[in-house]
């Protein structure tokens, strides 16, 4: 991780995942010479790189590095193909057309399990560590605090995408079959109850030190908690999450918009979570799944960039959602005429594969520093920012009828320093009903986190509480609530046969 990274514990790291990496049966093979979870776990170095271990996990090419912006992505309506043929995996996500032996979905399957291994690890070994001999008091309580953040984060992906779930809670021991979770209810108290734990126990951002910046902070659980309570329609129960937030003074806007895409200001004021990555830790062909600390690079620029493979590019109704004079626009988005590498160079149609008469994504691009994309990209991603809190806040005061309320947290994103948009009403967005007011919550949400993973959740838990008056997306269909479990999942867990799949699939 970027800054987790250059703490100088890369070697135990490494070995570490090497020992809980991508193939967990590797913990049955008994070698002399290596260590085992029983000889680990002794001083406060190799329980820092334990959890160090477990962030490595979102960074993995199953996750962060490549197919969680996919997953997301294509099943939101913020894409559409560019300007290369889709691959058949991603085209039939898209298309809403994919079983459960997809690629990009098994992907994310694989991605959160493994990580929810790395954090059970931690969370089983750590309690046992001697205080003060082989770890900190404060410590322990953290790295403890951190995993159960990092597993809460996986089980809400898995429970919100493909409903019951396998729950494991310990370290992988055993080749026995776990069967799907009775209800979606169990998932999401192991999760709230986790967060709930680690709230206390994770420090403030203002008391991380620069070095450390990366590591959860409590805002980041409980910005979390309020997306699951949010996701069940516990809109009271998720607003007091959100108010914690907010009245701490932790966090604010930043003023220029851009600086929560690009590399140069990351870890800002406004980041509440983000996955770092970083260029000192890349290599162009690390393709490797198990996220083991040799690869800290995203490839969103590659696939996503103008000038590169272009494979997926904002979608026409995202593009129209935003109002006349709306500045994001020019920000989120790439057009013919754009400068780029640092203003030394101007986006002209040789450039651009496909139509290239359609935008393609700005956000998360390094070439607005250099000439093209080159394979790999250590810009992070922001999983909650700010932003998203306020306008979580707005729909959560809007849902108790406290209207002035919801258009004022609205506003404040609105008011931006580079966005400086018109505050609400507007003769667009009227916002005098809790109807008007939601409608334009929807458009907000919408331009403002337009490409960031957002929108094919919101989408998912609008349309199960019957918020929605329209479909968007032409290709859905009632059995795309839940996503497929994947085939090698019912294949090798024993505790599973075909039955057991999702209604549809």
């Amino acid at each position: 991780m970027k800054t987790i990274n250059k703490m100088k514990i890369k070697s135990i790291l490494v070995t570490l995942l090497f020992m809980f990496g991508c193939s967990e049966d590797i913990l049955f093979v008994k070698n002399p010479n290596q260590l085992t979870i029983e000889s680990f776990f002794k001083t406060d170095q190799q329980a820092f790189a334990a959890i160090s271990a477990t962030y490595a996990g979102l960074q993995s090419n199953n996750l962060y590095t490549r197919e969680y912006f996919f997953l997301h992505d294509l099943l939101s309506d913020d894409v559409q193909t560019g300007g290369a043929q889709l691959e058949a995996a991603r085209a039939q996500v898209l298309n809403h057309v994919a079983i459960g032996s997809n690629g990009v979905i098994n992907a994310n399957w694989q991605g959160h399990y493994r990580t929810i291994n790395r954090a059970n690890l931690v969370i089983a070994r750590v309690p046992d560590m001697e205080v003060p001999v082989q770890v900190s008091e404060e410590n322990k309580k953290r790295y403890i605090a951190e995993a159960k953040f990092l597993r809460a984060f996986s089980y809400f992906e898995l429970v919100s995408l493909w409903g019951r779930v396998p729950i494991i809670t310990e370290v992988a021991t055993t080749a026995d079959g776990i069967p799907r979770s009775e209800t979606e209810d169990e998932v999401y108290n192991l999760i709230l109850a986790d967060l709930a734990a680690a709230i206390p126990d994770l420090p403030l951002r203002k008391d991380i030190p620069t070095s450390q910046l990366g590591r959860a902070p409590r805002s980041a659980a409980q910005a979390l908690a309020a997306k699951v309570q949010m996701f069940r329609g516990n809109y009271a129960d998720a607003l007091t999450y959100l108010n914690a937030i907010i009245t701490s003074g932790e966090h604010s806007l930043v003023a220029r918009y851009l600086d929560n895409f690009q590399e140069e200001n990351e870890n800002n004021i406004e980041s509440i979570f983000e996955v770092q990555m970083s260029e000192a830790f890349g290599s162009d062909g690390s393709w490797s799944a198990q996220g083991n600390g040799a690869s800290e690079i995203t490839f969103r620029g590659q696939e996503y960039g103008p000038n590169a493979w272009r494979n997926l590019i904002p979608s026409n109704e995202i593009v129209a959602e935003f109002e006349a004079g709306d500045p994001r626009n020019t920000y989120s988005f790439f057009r013919l005429g754009d400068p780029f590498d640092s203003g030394n160079k101007i986006l002209s149609s040789t450039d651009v594969q496909g139509d290239n008469t359609k935008p393609s994504w700005k956000k998360y691009q390094t070439i607005y520093k250099r000439a093209a994309e080159n394979g790999q990209s250590g810009i992070n991603f922001r999983v909650i920012r700010y932003a998203d809190v306020l306008l979580m806040a707005a729909e959560c005061e809007n849902e108790a009828g406290n209207i002035a309320t919801a258009v004022g947290y609205m506003n404040q994103v609105r008011a931006r320093a580079d966005v400086n948009m018109p505050p609400y009403p507007t003769a667009a967005y009227p916002t005098s009903t809790k109807a008007e007011v939601f409608a334009a919550i929807v458009h907000e949400r919408r331009v403002e986190l337009a490409g960031e993973q957002v929108r094919n959740r919101d989408i998912r838990r609008w349309r199960r509480q019957g918020k929605l008056t329209s479909e968007p997306i032409s290709t859905w269909s009632d059995k795309w609530d839940l996503l497929p479990i994947p085939f090698g999942e019912i294949d090798n867990n024993s505790a599973l046969d075909p039955s057991d799949q999702n209604p549809g699939h």
